[in-house]
């Protein structure tokens, strides 16, 4: 991996790291200390207090700005453990656009790699407990759905073929973020045909104006 594409190496978790013994991520922890230590004393917008996507290319980057500080393998391995952070995941999962090394936004993280960190996300938490967080999963997938702003078709090329749970909760979320999007479609169209002000027409259907004004805002977003 000579690009140290973020995004690749944090769906890697799911099936490396699960497969790996214990002691081996302590270990790799343990060994990439120092560089993470020294990429937060040089980029503390990035790797501080609060973790943000990194540009593709990075890895190169930080290698050609700092020649005698980073070798090739331990940066390497810094930047991996950084990317499998559950900090990390959270910023990607969260939709968050990726920095440069100055700390300023480049681009959109990919949905596919949104998508892949919810899940990773998901696997770690429903881990460490009994109950079922499948309903939070499914709200977060239809989030990422609609942030991406893709049609479904697009969607589900983007992110390629998950396991048959995970396509069954996906279906759920999309299919209730379509079900809601034509809801506020038929109230735009229902508004529109009424020739009514937004406040009477909320009144007609017994609806806080507030609440049919904000529909009828995403209905006309699409």
């Amino acid at each position: 991996m000579t690009d140290m594409n973020p995004e690749c190496i944090a769906p890697n978790a799911t099936s490396t790291d699960a497969a790996a013994p214990a002691a081996k991520p302590k270990k790799r922890f343990e060994s990439a200390q120092p560089v993470l230590e020294k990429l937060f004393e040089l980029y503390p917008q990035l790797f501080g207090e609060r973790f943000l996507p990194l540009k593709l290319g990075v890895f190169q980057e930080l290698l050609a700005a700092h020649p005698d500080v980073f070798k090739r393998d331990q940066l390497k391995t810094a930047l991996g453990v950084h990317t499998r952070s559950t900090r990390y995941l959270q910023s990607v999962a969260a939709g968050m656009p990726r920095c440069d090394l100055s700390g300023q936004t480049v681009e959109p993280v990919a949905p596919e790699h949104v998508f892949l960190s919810i899940l990773e996300l998901h696997r770690r938490r429903q881990a460490r407990t009994a109950d079922d967080l499948t309903p939070k999963l499914c709200g977060q997938l239809g989030r990422a759905y609609v942030q991406s702003g893709l049609s479904r078709q697009d969607y589900l090329l983007c992110i390629g073929t998950p396991d048959a749970a995970t396509q069954s909760i996906l279906e759920e979320a999309m299919a209730e973020v379509d079900l809601q999007r034509a809801r506020r479609s038929a109230l735009l169209k229902a508004f529109h045909a009424s020739g009514q002000t937004e406040q009477v027409f909320a009144d007609t259907l017994g609806m806080d104006v507030q609440a049919v004004r904000s529909a009828l805002k995403l209905g006309s977003a699409g």
